[in-house]
């Protein structure tokens, strides 16, 4: 398998990280997360929304004091090169990372070494058809603690012991909570409900990542379905009465809520809007829909 690192393209076995590199020992890195979909009928892979997604990873850097050294542009063709080079063709999760590359004690984020590294899998995360989740004991990270609009190697700590916490006790996943008590989202989802035919998702001030699947599942709402769409800070009480509950990722796609906390939601299986979303997403990502092409890049 080949990988990225530092602007070249190796063979996976000749990078390594030493033990005292400071990114790893204190979490100061940023990620992100792009999926690309393999088209068998087209021969074609195709990376979903990467411009999108590499726009973001410089904003999470930005953030966080980790300036990338690479531009969106050169960024994407060595996304291309890197896929091309691994010869794929099925669906790959693409991980990019920009850490901190001292090996000194100290958890600042001043100096100015950050390295880039990107690596291509298949993706291991293939949850339920269908999903059962419980409101976690943890609350989401704070906007000004660790900011949850950034990918930040170290905030996914909190992501860990919430679905942990979920898993243990015998649900698929966890929903968080803000300091406040507002419904936050997934350790590594945005959360929307349907409600008397009208959608509804947290705001980004309620401590959520700007999911690009999110945006996406937004935009389809209002262009294809047409129904009302709404920013708006739900209670958790607002689950339980929901027609329907979906989460939204890269890694997850769109993925029904059919119980929370040991309620059922709407009937207990996939709703009717919900279906229809996640089937015009899944086609839309594989470069079957000629009215959204733009957000699909071919690799070959």
């Amino acid at each position: 398998m080949y990988v990225f690192d530092q602007g070249r393209i190796l063979e996976e076995s000749k990078v390594s990280v030493s033990i005292r590199n400071k990114g790893l020992n204190y979490g100061l890195g940023c990620i992100e997360g792009i999926r690309a979909f393999w088209n068998e009928r087209q021969n074609q892979l195709y990376i979903f929304r990467i411009y999108e997604h590499f726009k973001r990873f410089h904003e999470s850097g930005h953030s966080l004091h980790i300036h990338i050294p690479y531009s969106i542009s050169q960024l994407i063709v060595w996304t291309i090169q890197l896929l091309r080079k691994n010869n794929f063709r099925e669906d790959v999760y693409i991980r990019p990372l920009c850490f901190k590359g001292a090996n000194i004690i100290g958890p600042d984020l001043a100096d100015p070494f950050n390295r880039v590294s990107m690596y291509c899998t298949q993706l291991e995360y293939q949850p339920k058809p269908a999903l059962k989740v419980s409101v976690s004991s943890w609350n989401r990270l704070g906007n000004n603690i660790i900011p949850p609009q950034a990918k930040s190697t170290g905030g996914y700590l909190n992501s860990g012991l919430a679905t942990t916490e979920a898993i243990l006790n015998g649900f698929d996943e966890a929903i968080f909570l803000t300091d406040r008590g507002l419904v936050s989202e997934g350790p590594g989802e945005n959360i929307f409900i349907i409600k008397n035919n009208k959608l509804i998702t947290p705001p980004i001030s309620d401590n959520i990542l700007a999911g690009i699947t999110r945006d996406t599942v937004i935009q389809l709402a209002k262009i294809v379905l047409k129904i009302p769409v709404y920013e708006q800070s739900l209670s958790r009480a607002e689950l339980y009465s929901a027609d329907e509950v979906f989460f939204t990722g890269t890694a997850i796609g769109i993925k029904p809520i059919i119980n929370i906390d040991n309620r059922m939601i709407g009937k207990g299986m996939e709703g009717t809007l919900t279906n229809y979303l996640r089937l015009f997403y899944d086609d839309i990502v594989r470069g079957n829909n000629p009215n959204f092409l733009g957000y699909c890049t071919p690799v070959y």
